[in-house]
Formats: C-alpha cells, structure tokens, sequence
C-alpha cells in the first residue's frame, strides 16, 4: 500500500536520466497529477492519495510497465521520503487520451520535520532508470511538482498506547521507515475515548515462510466485536473498520483488542531453522484510530 515501504535508493538512482544539455525536450506523454483529501496531514496518520495521468492524444505506445515515483520534499527540497508503486494498470496497456486514476492510502513517517512540503511525481524504466517525459511543471530531471502540503506534528493523532499482548518493535533491515510489532494471541490497545465515530486502521500481514494457515482476526471494542476477517499468508492488507461512538461507549479511555485463533512459535516448527522462541499472531505495521471529523 504504502510511503513507508519505498526504498529511497530508487528515486535517486531514477534521477540520473534528465534531458542532455542542447537537446530538444521529448514531448509528453502524460499529464499527471494527485488530489489529497486532506492537506494538511499528521505525522503517522493515514492520507488518501488520488493519483491520475491523461494520456496524451498523440501518445505513442508504450512498450514497457513503467513504474511510478513519487517524492516528497521538504522547502529546501530534500528528499524525505517516497511512494514509489506499479499503477494499477499498466503503462502498457495504456491509450492515447485514457484517463488512468487510483487512489492509494499511504501513513506518513514519523520523520523530522513539520511545516509545508511538495509531492513530485513521474514515471521510470525500471530496465533502464530512464525517466519519461511528462506534461507538468517539472522541477528537474523530469520529476514533476502536482501538489503541496502541510505536515503537522504527531500530537495532533489520537494518542495509542501497546499495552498487553505485543512483541517489541522491529525495523526493516535496509529501510528504517518501515517498522512493525508482533502480537501475541491477543493485543490490546488503549486510546482516549474520541466521543464520535472514527475508523480503525490496521495494516497488519505474516509473512508466511514457516507458518502459511489463515487465520481469522477478531477486532474487539469492550465486549463487542466489532470486526472478523479472514488473514491470508503472504499477502499485507490494510483494514479500515469503523467504529460508531456508541461502540466506543461512554468511558474516556477505551481499548481495543485483537484476537487471532491461531499463533506459532518458529523454533518449534519442523521446516524453520529459526531459534526464535517467542509466541507470534500477526505482524502490524500501523494502528490507528481517526476520529470522522
């Protein structure tokens, strides 16, 4: 789904392909640009992003699944983090005035720095690093301004407390943006009560390898459930589960736990060679609560 996931390597290596000096610019081939629901965003909150190209009228074929790159920077223009993905339709199967449109859900680092920011986008060979010409206002090395935001601090979220049930944090080996917690059996939360409807989001996987069952998830409120779903292996999904005000009840602290009906333990398992002797459920990327303003 997602910003955090996106190696930044990737978009500088892209940059290298810009247009040789006393060449005649390439035409465009698309226009692309991006609708937020919101623009001003809190550090660790989730943010929809609408991404649209047009393709142009006269645009020739393309012959290869181009990949998209997306950065955001901040006022000095540096570099804070990415989003690049595959469109949901392939570049290849692209025409001439098609409009292509999708919407993704990403959550925003906790990174360094509050105030305003660009989103710079295009598209790029992955065979090549090339980058492909656009129709926009491009900001160097055909990486293309399509809108502004302000990102605002961590305080301004509902604040969630890990309480029983979870593993400690861990961090990807080449991408420390990218952080998750284990639960045990069941995990609880606690927030403050928000007093009105809001949505759950939880981003959560296992990554099978030693322990590929599904496994159904409940999402309990008080001694409600609240949601059930099926967890296939393998595979990250991001739930967005909506909790009603009278779901929340009337205390001003609530928890919210998550129930997993089956669990392993790697060292136990005959096709791991893993030592790891800790009780695992489900791997969570995100958890978040966003009250409905």
């Amino acid at each position: 789904m997602k910003l955090i996931r996106c190696a930044l390597a990737v978009l500088a290596i892209a940059g290298a392909s810009g247009c040789r000096r006393g060449e005649t610019p390439a035409p465009g081939v698309a226009t692309p640009s991006v609708a937020l629901h919101r623009d001003k965003v809190a550090l660790g909150s989730p943010i929809d992003i609408t991404y649209t190209f047009v393709v142009a009228p006269d645009a020739p074929p393309f012959k290869e699944a181009y990949r998209v790159f997306v950065g955001v920077v901040d006022t000095d223009g540096q570099l804070m983090w990415a989003d690049d993905h595959d469109p949901e339709i392939p570049t290849t199967e692209w025409k001439p005035n098609q409009t292509v449109a999708y919407t993704r859900t990403v959550f925003v680092p906790i990174y360094p720095y509050v105030g305003d920011a660009e989103i710079h986008m295009g598209l790029y060979s992955l065979q090549t690093q090339k980058r492909v010409p656009l129709i926009g206002e491009d900001v160097g090395k055909r990486a293309y301004k399509v809108a502004r935001l302000q990102l605002q601090p961590q305080t301004e979220n509902v604040f969630t407390q890990f309480k029983e049930g979870w593993h400690p944090a861990e961090v990807a080996e080449h991408n420390a943006l990218v952080e998750w917690q284990w639960t045990k059996k069941a995990a609880t939360l606690a927030f403050k009560n928000p007093k009105k409807d809001a949505i759950f989001y939880l981003d959560l996987d296992n990554p099978g390898g030693v322990f590929n069952e599904p496994q159904q998830v409940r999402i309990i409120v008080g001694d409600r459930v609240v949601d059930e779903f099926t967890l296939t292996p393998r595979r990250q999904v991001l739930k967005k589960i909506p909790i009603t005000a009278a779901q929340f009840g009337t205390d001003d602290l609530v928890e919210l736990r998550i129930d997993v009906d089956k669990t392993f333990v790697p060292a136990l398992l005959p096709a791991s060679n893993s030592k790891d002797p800790r009780e695992l459920g489900v791997r969570v990327f995100h958890a978040f609560v966003q009250p409905v303003s």
